[in-house]
């Protein structure tokens, strides 16, 4: 059986996007109930050289809308990263989402050969299609989505496994 690239990309940018929204509204509700500032949890990492909540969540979102449109052959959509609420990152969530369900999947199949540039810092780096997605673009992706999950959960916000994988 092969799978295609639409169906090992955008499904699963848009799936695990959506339970990213559901994980901040857990979080929100957490912040409200124990009378926490959500700028505490929003400004929250896992260490000092790594990236804040809110940081994680606009980096999940830049991965998943550039990683389609590149394999789409189409203009990766520009964010700014002016999020400073929940409210405000899940609509970014929302826009992604809505942005990745708009490329058809003849847009993205046969792209395993496509060429990609990426500048990364200072260097440029060139994969073929297959190679980005599934050795840059998922895992890079997944990394992001994981520690916003692992920022809440250390910070006492009840998250489980099935917030993080939800329905696939």
């Amino acid at each position: 059986m092969n799978i295609s690239m639409y169906q090992a990309s955008a499904p699963r940018f848009a799936n695990m996007l959506n339970n990213l929204a559901g994980i901040l509204d857990k979080a929100a509700a957490h912040a409200e109930a124990k009378k926490i500032d959500p700028q505490v949890l929003l400004a929250s990492r896992l260490y000092p050289d790594m990236f804040a909540l809110a940081r994680q969540v606009q980096i999940a979102c830049d991965n998943a809308k550039g990683a389609v449109a590149r394999l789409a052959g189409v203009e990766v959509p520009k964010h700014e990263d002016t999020e400073r609420t929940f409210d405000e990152l899940k609509a970014r969530i929302a826009k992604t989402v809505a942005f990745v369900n708009s490329i058809r999947p003849a847009q993205v199949d046969g792209s395993e050969n496509r060429d990609i540039r990426l500048k990364l810092g200072k260097r440029e780096v060139d994969w073929k299609g297959l190679q980005y997605l599934l050795g840059f673009a998922l895992p890079n992706f997944y990394f992001h989505v994981m520690t916003a999950y692992a920022i809440l959960r250390h910070n006492g916000v009840e998250l489980g496994k099935q917030d993080y994988i939800g329905n696939p």
